[in-house]
């Protein structure tokens, strides 16, 4: 610890901190443009000046920059003398010369951390009347908005993009006096991650161009804590409502998950929510019915037939388990294919053993050598794979001790490290967006995978004994590996289901085994693909194929279908003979599909924004979301309501009678000891502080009557939410809540996104109230998980292997219904290597054929060098290539069109 005074006001604080975080840290109102916490410092800005003095005799002193300046024992400084002033006062109207001072107009206005700056400064009346200097905007696509009159040269933009998230194609192009920020040719920005310059930017130069299309000021949202659903990391989310329609989704802090970053999917997939596919009311045969008429059709039914239930990963875990207790355990199956359901339950079983650890994202970046197996983390856990980047970045820079640089002074470290990064190893069947950080790079089938990856797992077992099969290269190359792996102090092991093969699984496990041996604190990331994937086989209910088999051979009448298009999961064939053998089947979804279209009931549930629940991301972190809005239609309900209601009424309550407010969470706990804890994840209901629920609206909201003026001139009372401690009003607590619940950021001086920093213990670390969700995974090690899985055999009949390449823009259903998403997504294509190509006689950008199963799909031919041959990529799941089951084969049709 260091003492140091502070405008002659003694402090003890952390040595070798810089300076800013430290002032910020202590409530000391510093301003700033530059620094970024998770990016350290570069002083490019010269905006948070201070006063630096030899001792207390000193009367003079130098001006220095505060996020430049090491914290020591004994440090005199002053923040407000004249001198450091009046430098920030010059320095702010220098910086807003050329700024055109468009508040009233940019979507930044109110949320803008440069106003915030400016006003703490005191800087409010502009001298400069001359021309100011302008700039052409350039066009980056459907997610970006580019405005580059409003740029200060901060080079936050930069930084992030291009060292942090590793882009190319946004940069500074500067000549003489004018300096430029953005592509050398407008055009899509190409990385997953280009949302968040709509965060680190501190003025409105990178704005939300889908929040345009319908845009609304910070003040003027209704907002709420959230859960990313668009993928199994459970990345923390606000998101804000107006007029009934979602609008925006920013980043929440949590620094165990997402940190201060976001994908881009996640960032813009909220857009679904709003699109005319949405389903408004019940429908029974695909004609709106009236309540009574639904409950006395849903009473009949489920009263006098046997039902089934078919689970969903992407529905909440109160919702399945609803689902669960209505049909009863042995009637309850989830909607995954044989494959899927073992492979995800290998996942538990692995994660549940406690015998390797399985890291949050914070711990990822802390790792110092990687392994990637049959996975592309770019696109099918996207946060993930930043958190990688992080750790490849910066593993070289553990040598900062030596030289004594400290580790927040980014420039410095930069400098000396030059492109050096981490050992990343990747055996994938083609190349990937982290290929370019790897170390060695094995582009293999599926299968040839499991091979190398098992040779490994033998090395680094019995060093003296290596497989016998190896060729020398391959021998020293997996050698090379084995050594860098068991030398880390702290290595990663990342694999999934991605591409449906369990011997992969297999031998990431083994290879984790053998490393936890060496004294290591070795991590295992094992990706699933969907928002509750952990929690649905935490239920352990069997696979929906099992549920296709006994319909085949015993009478059910109905199927209840929750949040889930069977069409996209399974082949035409396979569901149509399924559900002609039932006789009624109800589906609750958000959105219209193959699945509702069929169906004798049609009941419309809420999205992640419209209602509560809880999610289990794929580190086993049980977390809540709330709802931020209620929907338009009194109709539309949460999943988990339909579903209690049912099953009251399957016990023979009449509709009047039926409880609106089941506690579901602590009847799962109860039953089912694995989800123990998860009480924990949020307050208990009827949760206020100081007898006031947190407000959804900040206290600036307007407009509040006028939404209502054309139904009626007085305000209509607010919607009474007793599932969670938020008010649907600008009334209630106007303290800052516990930072965990805090609806959106906001504090006195801080109106933009940088108020996170008033809700951390420290600028850059843990909230304030140490609730992040709760762990369901143990910790100590317990039984290694067994394993009985044969190697799948050699592929005949002149058939190819077919591997699923996920997107992260297309593969995920509901974000794909999401127009800025959709027009990212990839059109059908065929990937092949250059000798499977020249086999078929195909060339690039032609179109083939190709047949799965009774299924003939056109697709245009990508030709990829680094392919393995015997094998041919698809893009998992999007428009136009749905309904195939996985692990697949296909025959390809030499007869191009």
């Amino acid at each position: 610890m260091a003492d140091i005074s502070i405008d002659n006001i003694p402090y003890t604080v952390a040595e070798g901190k810089n300076l800013l975080e430290v002032c910020l840290s202590l409530g000391i109102k510093l301003p700033y443009f530059c620094w970024h916490p998770a990016m350290g410092s570069v002083g490019a800005c010269r905006q948070c000046a201070v006063t630096v003095f030899k001792d207390v005799n000193d009367t003079r002193g130098r001006l220095m920059m505060a996020c430049m300046e090491p914290v020591r024992d004994g440090l005199y400084i002053s923040v407000n003398n004249a001198s450091a002033r009046a430098f920030r006062a010059q320095n702010i109207e220098w910086l807003m010369t050329n700024h055109p001072h468009d508040c009233a107009i940019c979507d930044e206005g109110g949320a803008c951390h440069l106003q915030d700056m400016t006003v703490l400064t005191g800087h409010a009346y502009r001298k400069y009347n001359y021309p100011k200097r302008t700039h052409l905007n350039q066009n980056l696509g459907p997610l970006i908005h580019h405005e580059m009159n409003r740029c200060i040269q901060c080079y936050r933009c930069v930084r992030y993009y291009k060292e942090y998230a590793g882009g190319r194609d946004l940069d500074v192009f500067a000549a003489h006096d004018l300096v430029y920020f953005g592509r050398a040719h407008e055009g899509n920005l190409e990385n997953e991650f280009s949302g968040n310059l709509t965060e680190v930017c501190p003025t409105g130069v990178f704005t939300d161009k889908t929040l345009r299309q319908h845009y609304t000021r910070k003040w003027d949202m209704t907002m709420a804590p959230s859960i990313c659903p668009h993928c199994s990391l459970g990345c923390n989310v606000i998101a804000g409502e107006r007029y009934g329609s979602l609008r925006q989704i920013t980043n929440r802090h949590n620094p165990f998950v997402n940190g201060y970053f976001l994908c881009d999917r996640g960032r813009y997939g909220y857009d679904f929510s709003n699109q005319p596919q949405r389903i408004p009311e019940p429908l029974i045969d695909n004609v709106v019915a009236t309540p009574e008429i639904l409950f006395n059709k849903l009473s009949e039914i489920v009263i006098n037939n046997k039902l089934i239930g078919i689970g969903s990963p992407r529905a909440s875990l109160e919702a399945n388990f609803a689902l669960r207790q209505l049909v009863g355990v042995e009637n309850f199956y989830q909607s995954l294919s044989e494959p899927e359901t073992e492979l995800t339950k290998k996942i538990l079983a692995i994660n549940q053993s406690g015998t390797i650890h399985t890291p949050s994202m914070a711990d990822i970046e802390r790792t110092d050598a990687v392994l990637i197996l049959g996975e592309d983390p770019t696109n099918s856990a996207p946060r993930l794979a930043l958190s990688l980047r992080q750790a490849l970045r910066n593993q070289p820079l553990e040598e900062a001790e030596s030289i004594r640089v400290p580790s927040w002074n980014d420039a410095a470290l930069r400098e000396k490290i030059q492109d050096q990064s981490g050992p990343l190893y990747i055996a994938y069947p083609r190349s990937t967006k982290l290929d370019d950080l790897a170390t060695h790079t094995n582009h293999l089938a599926p299968n040839a995978i499991a091979d190398w990856a098992f040779a490994l797992a033998q090395l680094l077992e019995q060093p003296d004994s290596p497989p016998a099969s190896l060729s020398n290269q391959n021998h020293a190359d997996l050698m090379a590996i084995a050594q860098t792996l068991k030398r880390s102090k702290r290595p990663l092991i990342v694999s999934g289901m991605s591409l449906f093969n369990e011997q992969i699984l297999q031998a990431a496990y083994r290879i984790a085994l053998a490393l936890n041996k060496q004294d290591q604190k070795t991590d295992l990331a094992l990706i699933l693909p969907e928002s509750n994937s952990t929690g649905l086989a935490l239920l352990q209910a069997p696979s929906i194929e099992k549920a296709f088999s006994r319909a085949s051979n015993e009478s059910i009448d109905g199927v209840l279908v929750l949040e889930q298009d069977l069409y996209r999961q399974f082949p035409l064939e396979k569901v149509d003979g399924f559900l002609s053998r039932i006789e009624h089947l109800i589906v609750i979804d958000q959105i219209h599909h193959g699945t509702t279209s069929k169906a004798t009931i049609v009941l419309p549930s809420t999205t992640f924004a419209e209602s509560s629940g809880t999610l289990v991301n794929s580190e086993g972190r049980g977390q809540r979301y709330y709802a931020v809005f209620v929907p338009g239609s009194e109709a539309i309900r949460p999943a988990w309501s339909w579903l209690n209601d049912l099953r009251q009424i399957k016990g023979g309550l009449q509709v009047e009678e039926l409880d609106q407010h089941p506690d579901l969470l602590s009847e799962l706990i109860e039953l089912l000891p694995e989800f123990a804890g998860l009480d924990r994840v949020g307050p208990k209901p009827g949760y206020l502080i100081h007898e006031q629920k947190i407000p959804r609206e900040p206290h600036r909201f307007s407009g509040r009557t006028a939404m209502s003026a054309h139904l009626t001139i007085s305000e209509p009372k607010p919607p009474v939410d007793t599932h969670s401690p938020y008010g649907f009003t600008m009334e209630g607590y106007r303290g800052l809540p516990p930072a965990p619940l805090a609806p959106y950021y906001w504090a006195p001086s801080w109106n933009s996104g940088q108020a996170v920093n008033q809700y951390q213990q420290d600028f850059n670390g843990e909230l304030k109230e140490n609730f992040y969700g709760f762990r369901l995974f143990p910790g100590p090690v317990q039984t290694p998980v067994s394993w009985s899985a044969e190697q799948p055999e050699n592929i005949s009949n002149g058939d190819i292997e077919l591997v699923p390449f996920v997107h992260i823009f297309g593969s995920e259903w509901l974000s794909s219904l999401s127009p800025g998403i959709a027009s990212l997504a990839p059109k059908p294509y065929l990937a092949l290597s250059v000798l499977e190509a020249t086999r078929y006689g195909l060339e690039p950008d032609i179109e083939a054929k190709l047949q799965i199963g009774a299924k003939t799909f056109t697709l245009t031919v990508q030709i990829h060098p680094e392919m393995p041959e015997g094998i041919a990529g698809i893009p998992y799941q999007i428009m136009g290539l749905t309904g195939i089951e996985w692990p697949s084969f296909g025959k390809i049709n030499p007869e191009t069109s």
